[in-house]
């Protein structure tokens, strides 16, 4: 019996020190740019999966979008932490954001970019091209709604404290992503008339969607560096662990429900 579980123990070590989460840098190219994106997923997690996107916020790709897809592979899908920038442009100021970010406010820029990521996770052996999600932050919230309004082939999107303007409208029967959209109702980069032109918009369209709207929470609510950006440069920045954590316990719902 000694041997036995001593033979047991050996067998679960040993399968512990081969599953664990697998994470790479992913160089390509959208045109004659190059772009690093971040790719993690569970080896332990047997078959394909779904796959899933993260966009950044404007600070650009960063080690919080990173940490993000580090937590999708955790429950089991393969996530894509993609780059709207190029390599090595990232953002300390937000004047330098300002100006990275007023690159891809040309949709057909974003769209380009966003596709190109997508395609690369859709050929990732791990993934079921067949099932593929979107989540973005901030500036990239705005891109992941974007994307649904434009007709991408996605599963569902989600927006934490994203713009909600469009720069694609969306039209009747050609939104095929599952929208949510995780808001502070105290971020005045979202004003109410903003809410109420996007639920407009979304109803005309047919989409299939849920905006939450949290009450006294500002904008970039889910990222802790908010309680550093937004007193060092005077902006309306505040994390909110409560609502940080409900609104990625919704997504965590919504991707069952979708996949």
């Amino acid at each position: 019996m000694k041997l036995f579980v001593l033979g047991l123990l050996s067998s679960l070590f040993a399968f512990s020190a081969q599953a664990a989460m697998k994470t790479k840098e992913v160089v390509y190219n959208v045109g004659d740019a190059e772009f690093t994106g971040y790719l993690a997923y569970d080896d332990a997690v047997s078959g394909k999966r779904p796959g899933v996107l993260v966009v950044h916020e404007w600070w650009g790709h960063n080690a919080y979008a990173r940490k993000r897809a580090e937590m999708l592979a955790e429950l089991g899908y393969t996530a894509l932490a993609l780059d709207m920038y190029g390599t090595g442009k990232l953002a300390e100021h937000p004047k330098d954001a300002k100006a990275l970010a007023s690159v891809v406010r040309e949709f057909s820029v974003a769209q380009a970019r966003f596709n190109k990521a997508h395609e690369l996770l859709k050929n990732e052996p791990t993934v079921d091209a067949s099932k593929t999600a979107a989540i973005g932050y901030c500036m990239g919230g705005s891109i992941v709604l974007n994307m649904a309004r434009s007709g991408a082939d996605l599963d569902g999107v989600v927006s934490f404290h994203g713009s909600l303007g469009n720069r694609v409208p969306a039209e009747p029967g050609n939104v095929k992503a599952k929208i949510r959209v995780y808001n502070g109702a105290a971020d005045p980069f979202v004003k109410p008339e903003h809410l109420a032109a996007f639920e407009a918009e979304l109803k005309a369209a047919g989409a299939d969607y849920e905006i939450k709207n949290y009450d006294g929470v500002k904008h970039s609510f889910t990222n802790p560096d908010a309680d550093v950006y937004g007193p060092k440069f005077k902006l309306p920045l505040a994390y909110d662990k409560a609502a940080d954590e409900d609104s990625w316990a919704g997504t965590q719902a919504f991707f069952k429900e979708i996949f």
